[in-house]
């Protein structure tokens, strides 16, 4: 992913925006409905079309499928509640003027005998048709979802609901070879044999998954709220500073540990502190045993959280091909740039004013350089006092795809460095941690060089100065142009010396004329 997709014919690497296409518009505010068999849930979507924003997302923990391995029914209870969601979603999506929403139910209604009945229920009720999915359809969209935060992604996609897990294979932007398993915790939990018999059920099915998957594959990319509240738990266990579920990764041997002291721990104290609640955590210990058994089984180097899943997996569905293929981290941030920046833009202009610092950086690097120029102002209405620590909080915790816990603390950093020169002091230091010192230092460049670039003029500084960057020589060159007499004042000029400085450059300007 190097945030170029399809190019316009004045702007460059950046790729002409789609958010305002007239096939992107059309998503700008999507409803779906998600009937699982632990939580109902409606999201609707708006905004940047390509990166999904939460205009509204609300989750009742229902259980309809609590029990239906003994009695093949919905939970009676679950299905009151569930109807009782269903009537107020379908209300709240009347109030916003939503289209028809997008409902789906997945394997407690899937499999229960009076699943039938609870759709014609909600039908009748609500005016809300519910469509029922096939486990291998659940997982494809759920495939899409992690694909919509990952156009990248290569490895196998684990999903798991409360009756079922699904696995679907995830390459070159594509969902392949997909199956569906009954291992969800509400449907294990009624597993005859007490744990001897639960630990030979999970083993015995993910042999079999393992079988028909194949295990080769380097990253799980893990689906659904049990795995989101062990991934909590493991950054628990951590002392992890940045509680961002989404692009959240760990390495088998942590996440064993974690597994570990899972069991040795009082669950109800630290369901407390990490805002875990009852019902989630009372599946925890189920899922736990069933993820151990996927890691020793499958042994992938990496596993990834997805925030991401059939109901984002819903939106892409309904994205034509042109969309799907745009940066979703670069689409944001247009998107962001045209609603708050002083100047919409300005963001194009000053990254080709300061690509040549970094001729030798890789696409998928610069298009972290990119995602900051187009949202170095968008933060300008903070207090000019705390406006550092307001680019940095929005960046590592805003709601993007496409980014790596330390691409978000790098562009944190940088936007930071945008406002202000030092990092001294600042009570986010526990999260500067995450990157390497090398990283720490390029980032700070970066926010230097924007420093300089955004504060140098209000219009496009390419045609008024060029920079250029010898390395080898330590040497920062500012040749400026006829045209910006009078605007390399004392501000400016203090501001490309903190720059040559963060470079250890010795800065020089020429000016060109004729």
């Amino acid at each position: 992913m190097d945030g170029r997709g399809d190019t316009g014919d004045d702007w460059g690497p950046f790729g002409r925006p789609l958010f305002d296409d007239p096939s992107a518009r059309r998503l700008s505010r999507v409803g779906v409905v998600d009937v699982g068999s632990n939580s109902v849930r409606l999201v609707v979507f708006d905004g940047a079309a390509r990166s999904p924003a939460y205009f509204f997302n609300e989750k009742i923990l229902c259980g309809l499928g609590r029990g239906i391995a003994e009695t093949g029914h919905l939970h009676p209870e679950g299905r009151e509640r569930a109807l009782s969601a269903i009537k107020r979603f379908q209300r709240l999506a009347d109030g916003m003027n939503l289209g028809p929403l997008s409902a789906v139910a997945t394997a407690a209604v899937r499999d229960a005998e009076d699943g039938p009945d609870f759709r014609a229920q909600v039908l009748r009720e609500t005016g809300l048709e519910l469509y029922v999915i096939d486990g291998e359809e659940e997982a494809r969209l759920s495939a899409q979802g992690v694909l919509l935060g990952w156009p990248d992604a290569q490895g196998l996609m684990c999903d798991i609901g409360g009756s079922s897990l699904e696995l679907a294979h995830i390459r070159d932007g594509e969902v392949g070879k997909r199956v569906t398993s009954p291992l969800g915790p509400l449907k294990l939990a009624g597993v005859p044999g007490g744990k001897k018999g639960l630990k030979a059920e999970i083993a015995r099915v993910v042999d079999e998954l393992a079988d028909e998957m194949g295990t080769d594959h380097k990253r799980l990319f893990l689906v659904g709220g049990s795995w989101r509240a062990i991934a909590r738990l493991d950054m628990e266990r951590r002392g992890y500073p940045l509680t961002v579920l989404h692009e959240y990764r760990m390495t088998p041997k942590s996440l064993s540990k974690t597994l570990k002291w899972i069991n040795e721990v009082d669950l109800d104290e630290v369901r407390q502190r990490t805002g875990t609640s009852s019902a989630r955590m009372a599946l925890v210990p189920i899922a736990a045993q069933v993820l151990k058994r996927l890691m020793h089984v499958f042994r992938p180097k990496e596993i990834a959280v997805s925030s991401y899943g059939i109901r984002e997996g819903l939106l892409y569905e309904q994205m034509p091909d042109r969309l799907r293929k745009r940066d979703p981290l670069i689409e944001a941030c247009y998107h962001a740039e045209k609603k708050d920046a002083r100047n919409p833009g300005f963001g194009k202009a000053l990254f080709r004013f300061l690509t040549p610092l970094y001729k030798s950086l890789k696409p998928e690097d610069l298009r972290i350089i990119r995602a900051a120029c187009l949202l170095h102002d968008v933060s300008w209405r903070a207090h000019p006092d705390y406006r550092h620590e307001v680019c940095f909080d929005n960046a590592t915790r805003a709601n993007l795809g496409g980014l790596t816990h330390e691409q978000r603390v790098f562009l944190g950093l940088a936007l930071l460095h945008r406002y202000k020169n030092n990092r001294d002091g600042s009570h986010f230091a526990p999260l500067f941690e995450i990157l390497p010192e090398k990283m720490l230092a390029r980032a700070e460049v970066l926010g230097k060089a924007m420093r300089f670039g955004a504060m140098f003029s209000v219009e496009d500084p390419t045609r008024l100065a060029e920079l250029r960057w010898f390395p080898k020589k330590r040497e920062l060159v500012l040749i400026l142009h006829k045209e910006a007499d009078g605007l390399f004042g004392e501000v400016a000029e203090a501001r490309f010396q903190t720059l040559a400085d963060a470079l250890d450059a010795t800065p020089i300007v020429k000016k060109k004329r004729g």
